[in-house]
């Protein structure tokens, strides 16, 4: 889900995470503030994949994130074309251990679980199973109506680009709700339901907001049109084909598998930070539920050519703007954003309570995917701080 960083919460969260008794870690023992950057000096792997004078930009990028911004812990990983990558790391992963970030980590990856989405319903165009100009309705009958939200003028293509119209069902369902139970099932049509019980946010096609409510009803629709949940269906079409070792949907388990970071909320900046791990990802759904890892994230990007036949890949690259002032385009699952070197970085954000990731691919054959381990919580410039690192790291596509 990824719109969570948009209703940051700066106050009142703390009060009831502290009632519900969620692990919480006070400023006064925050010691990797000053010093996580030089006791767990950034690694990298021996596939050398970026240049010296990037190199330590990056490294600049990742002590900034885990001391201004204050994440705990940062990692991005670089892979060029021909396969090399290098990984670094900065911070920690537990703030108690004082573990170091481990390069194999996985994390929730939040909405870019919407690009793993949006492929398996691009492979069900290309095999004339789902039309993208046919109205939702064709698919979930009855599915979507009320309060002025209507199935039968709302097509597949505009869920998919945030054009529909209908309300986010993050708009309804804040952080604070979701942490009275983090560990309680959510059924999708039961958050579409409390979406669409509001109007809609504009007439269908006329507009661009950022909406999970289209990505819950695409993951209803891959259901109705297979017979298989939208989490069988990536894990046949997407995790198998490709070999993901390290990418799950993980349904309603709570926790995640492998090496990975704690994850974390801040309600403030001198808040106390609690651990939010362990959640039931039911709550994001295909909207953003999934867990990866910088490798596998990577992988896939690199893979969308051949995960797609050339018109369904077109339709992804179809963009249109978002009214961001810098620039960035939404297609189908796939944002693009200009690169300060020239030409375009493809990919997607991705934040859900305890971790934010943003992954960006060039079509020359390089990809970068960065993740931290707090959300929400980190400075106001920690996006940005994000999104250069991945700039950064994505510059020697442009490079002899």
């Amino acid at each position: 889900m990824n719109v969570i960083k948009r209703r940051r919460v700066r106050g009142g969260l703390l009060t009831l995470a502290v009632a519900m008794g969620v692990a919480a870690v006070t400023p006064a023992n925050m010691p990797w503030r000053n010093t996580a950057v030089t006791a767990t000096a950034a690694t990298s792997t021996t596939a050398t994949s970026t240049n010296a004078a990037d190199h330590t930009r990056l490294r600049a990028l990742l002590r900034r994130l885990t001391t201004v911004d204050g994440a705990p812990g940062a990692l991005v990983e670089v892979r060029n074309r021909h396969g090399g990558s290098s990984v670094l790391t900065s911070g920690v992963a537990d703030v108690k251990s004082h573990a170091p970030i481990h390069r194999d980590s996985r994390f929730r990856i939040g909405s870019v679980t919407k690009s793993f989405v949006a492929t398996v319903v691009l492979q069900l165009v290309g095999e004339h199973r789902v039309a993208l100009d046919a109205p939702v309705e064709r698919y979930l009958p009855g599915v979507v109506r009320g309060h002025g939200n209507d199935g039968r003028r709302i097509t597949v293509r505009q869920l998919l680009q945030h054009t529909s119209g209908v309300p986010d069902i993050l708009d309804y369902l804040t952080p604070r709700e979701i942490l009275e139970d983090p560990l309680a099932h959510h059924d999708t049509r039961d958050l579409v339901n409390i979406a669409l019980a509001h109007p809609p946010t504009f007439k269908p096609g006329t507009g661009w907001r950022y909406s999970n409510t289209g990505y819950l009803l695409a993951g209803m629709l891959i259901e109705k049109v297979t017979g298989h949940t939208y989490g069988e269906e990536i894990r046949r079409r997407v995790i198998a084909p490709l070999g993901l070792r390290e990418t799950y949907v993980p349904g309603d388990a709570p926790s995640i598998p492998g090496p990975h970071p704690r994850g974390y909320v801040r309600p403030g900046e001198d808040a106390p930070l609690m651990d939010i791990t362990e959640i039931n990802p039911s709550v994001a759904g295909p909207s953003g539920s999934m867990i990866s890892s910088g490798t596998d994230l990577n992988r896939f990007l690199d893979a969308l050519v051949r995960l797609l036949r050339p018109a369904q890949l077109r339709q992804m690259m179809n963009t249109r703007p978002t009214g961001n002032p810098d620039g960035r385009a939404y297609g189908l699952g796939l944002e693009s954003g200009p690169l300060p070197c020239g030409g375009l970085s493809w990919g997607h954000t991705g934040d859900v309570l305890g971790y934010e990731t943003i992954g960006g691919a060039t079509v020359e054959g390089r990809q970068a995917t960065v993740m931290v381990n707090v959300d929400p919580g980190g400075s106001d410039a920690q996006d940005d701080d994000m999104r250069a690192a991945v700039q950064t790291a994505l510059r020697g596509s442009r490079h002899p």
